[in-house]
C-alpha cells in the first residue's frame, strides 16, 4: 500500500495511504512527526516535530512527482500552549523562507499519536 513512500524513507503505515494522485492534484494525509522507523521525533518539542512533518511532506510530494511550489495551502495543527503554536509556525516560516503558502494555524486538544504535538496537512495542485 505504501511501497513508493517507504522506498522514499517514510514509515510504513497501516490501513491508510499517504497520498492519492488525481491528475494535477495530490490528496495527502496529514503528515506526522515520525521518522522512517515510525518513531516519534522531538517529544515535547513543537519545533522539532514541525520540522519532521515538513520533511515528511517534502518526501511525499517529491516521490509523487510534485514539488514545494505545488503546495497551494497548509493547515498546521498544534497541541498545547500558545508558545507551541508560535514555535511550530516559526519553523513553517523558515522552511518556506518567509513565503509560506496560504495557511491556517490551529490549536487543538490532541492529535492521533501519544506525545504528538504537530501535524501538517497540505493542498497540492500543480498549475497547468
Amino acid at each position: 500500500m505504501n511501497e513508493i513512500e517507504t522506498a522514499a524513507g517514510l514509515p510504513q503505515t497501516a490501513n491508510y495511504r499517504y497520498a492519492k494522485r488525481l491528475g494535477n492534484q495530490l490528496f495527502v494525509a496529514g503528515q506526522v512527526p515520525h521518522d522512517s522507523s515510525a518513531q516519534l521525533v522531538g517529544k515535547g518539542d513543537p519545533s522539532a516535530q514541525a520540522t519532521q512533518c515538513l520533511t515528511n511532506l517534502r518526501k511525499l510530494i517529491e516521490v509523487n512527482s510534485f514539488n514545494e511550489d505545488d503546495i497551494q495551502q497548509l493547515t498546521v495543527y498544534v497541541v498545547g500552549e500558545h508558545s507551541n503554536l508560535v514555535a511550530a509556525w516559526a519553523v513553517v516560516e523558515t522552511w518556506f523562507e518567509r513565503q509560506a503558502p496560504p495557511a491556517t494555524l490551529l490549536g487543538v486538544s490532541q492529535l492521533g499519536y501519544i506525545d504528538q504535538l504537530v501535524e501538517i496537512d497540505a493542498t497540492i495542485i500543480r498549475e497547468a
